[in-house]
């Protein structure tokens, strides 16, 4: 797609690529790899470290907050710029979810204590909201945080999420928690900051389809936590809970990050594949990623006027996760058995093969996720039939 760019926006292109290209050399090949695994912390924190010297790491934080202060087009651009570099992605708990909760919902204290944190990558957030019993109906969430008498205000803390990404790595996990049982499901939930260091505190890994422990089990039992960590009001947690909702679903769609995987696949298949049915596969699948483009610079046009976005989250996220899925799948197809050897649930050691095969079943069996993760997309459809539609 080509976009028209003030000649402002293109030497802050050329200054992004610059960047990239000199952060390169920094960074070990390995993590910028299309095909890269991250194996640790420091693997995954790597990229954050030196974005957050630029002043970089945050481009959608307000300046006073610590953001570089960028147009929505300018974080278009470096979005599009790091994709097209296959640059790694950064953590998104602390920086895309819990974050913005924080410095529109949270107190002063809460701003200073914890927002420089963010941005050093000093604390690493996970995030605390699927429960076994409540996933995309995350209104019956059952963690109750009752009063603490001997505490004077803060909440003593007992049950369990699940499917906590990267918890194995947290500091801290921001929590919604029950604090009024006997009130309608979403009246009764609060957001509680919660030290992942806090005596009760359990984690226990669940190894995922591609052969990672990418999410966790995350119990709790008496975990005292003080009044000082709760965001807002007592009850009024689904609020938040919605406005971080919105920011995540937005972020799934991965636009950028979609074209890239397309456009390694559209190499791959030129010069390997001689199948008429393939190119029409691949031509449906690059008209749908652009058409859902188009909706995302709808969205960002809106954003650069004064608003924000809202249930057209929904949509992106519905359709980017489907795109993800299928990119996925076509990748799987055009490889052939050649995508199944080098997956580390089977342990291999040696690679068969093209080099573009590497991954490739790590990649479709991982993104299986996507459509159910952040709100299925079943729920999505019906947040646009009630919002969108008035149905």
């Amino acid at each position: 797609m080509d976009l028209s760019f003030s000649p402002e926006e293109e030497a802050f292109r050329a200054e992004v690529r610059a960047f990239i290209a000199e952060s390169k050399r920094l960074l070990p090949s390995a993590l910028w790899a299309p095909e890269a695994v991250m194996r640790s912390r420091d693997d995954y924190m790597a990229w954050h470290k030196l974005l957050y010297r630029k002043g970089w790491v945050a481009p959608h934080w307000p300046e006073q907050y610590g953001g570089p202060g960028w147009s929505v087009t300018k974080r278009y651009i470096f979005n599009e710029e790091c994709a097209a570099a296959d640059m790694p992605p950064l953590v998104i708990f602390g920086l895309t979810m819990v974050g913005p909760v924080i410095y529109t919902f949270g107190n002063d204290e809460q701003k200073k204590r914890f927002l420089p944190r963010i941005l050093s990558g000093e604390d690493w957030w996970c995030q605390g909201y699927s429960e076994p019993g409540a996933g995309s109906d995350l209104a019956s969430l059952r963690l109750r945080a009752a009063p603490d008498k001997d505490s004077g205000g803060g909440y003593i803390v007992n049950g369990q999420k699940t499917w906590t990404t990267l918890a194995q790595y947290a500091d801290w996990i921001f929590c919604l928690v029950r604090t009024d049982p006997d009130v309608k499901p979403q009246e009764g939930i609060s957001f509680l900051l919660i030290d992942m260091k806090s005596p009760g505190i359990a984690v226990r890994p669940i190894v995922v389809l591609d052969g990672a422990p990418e999410v966790n089990e995350v119990f709790f039992d008496n975990v005292r936590v003080p009044l000082a960590n709760r965001v807002g009001e007592e009850n009024k947690g689904w609020t938040y809970a919605k406005f971080l909702l919105v920011n995540e679903r937005s972020g799934i769609a991965g636009v950028a990050r979609s074209k890239r995987a397309l456009e390694r696949l559209k190499e791959f298949a030129r010069t390997e594949l001689d199948d008429g049915d393939f190119r029409r596969k691949l031509a449906e699948t690059e008209i749908e990623l652009a058409a859902l483009e188009f909706t995302e610079l709808r969205t960002l046009a809106a954003e650069a006027k004064g608003g924000t976005a809202g249930p057209e989250s929904s949509i992106l996220k519905i359709r980017g996760t489907e795109l993800q899925q299928r990119i996925s799948e076509l990748a799987e197809e055009a490889v052939g058995y050649y995508a199944f050897p080098d997956e580390r649930a089977l342990g291999a050691n040696e690679r068969f093969g093209p080099e573009f095969a590497l991954g490739a079943a790590g990649r479709y069996f991982n993104l299986r996720k996507t459509s159910i993760y952040g709100g299925s997309n079943e729920i999505q459809r019906n947040i646009i039939a009630k919002a969108i539609l008035g149905l």
